[in-house]
């Protein structure tokens, strides 16, 4: 029974967004007045008028750990033709990154995002990576026209919760 139940939920991806721990949601340089909830949060990144932007460069670097450990099947970016993003580095449970050491680690994954993708095609991630995810890092490295602001107005990730066993609740078994 459990693999039957098991199986459906990989068929039945939800919205992560109501399991993201947003006291601790990060986004390195991002333009003050045009910031990340603008594109993350629900109502918020249906609204056309709001949209998340690069501040110095092209570059964002988007921290969102989760409350409780979830599996990531796909990610939906939503940007206009020419800010949008382009090249866009996944990292899975890797914290404390900056854009001075962004490019040391191997990402879990790469997406070229496509014309249709900006209008809302989700990516299909390479799910094996994103199996026990506490945090997701994502890396918008340029944008479709090489132009200095990125602009993205919408971010919305899929996947599951992943059941896990509440250790707190356990009995700790002493060796004799």
């Amino acid at each position: 029974m459990a693999t039957e139940a098991a199986s459906s939920l990989q068929r039945n991806q939800v919205d992560l967004m109501e399991f993201i721990d947003w006291s601790s949601v990060e986004c390195l340089n991002q333009n003050s007045s045009h910031s990340l909830p603008n594109a993350l949060k629900q109502g918020y990144r249906e609204d056309e008028g709001l949209h998340l932007e690069s501040d110095a460069d092209e570059q964002l670097l988007i921290y969102i750990p989760f409350n409780q450990v979830v599996k990531i099947h796909s990610i939906v970016i939503n940007g206009p033709e020419e800010e949008g993003p382009k090249t866009v580095k996944l990292f899975a449970n890797r914290e404390h990154m900056g854009f001075s050491n962004v490019n040391d680690f191997p990402p879990s994954d790469v997406a070229v995002l496509s014309e249709d993708n900006l209008k809302g095609k989700p990516v299909i991630l390479k799910y094996v990576k994103f199996q026990n995810v506490r945090s997701l890092t994502i890396f918008i490295e340029e944008n479709q026209s090489g132009s200095e602001i990125s602009k993205v107005q919408k971010i919305a990730l899929f996947g599951s919760t992943v059941e896990t066993t509440d250790m707190k609740g356990l009995k700790k078994i002493e060796d004799h």
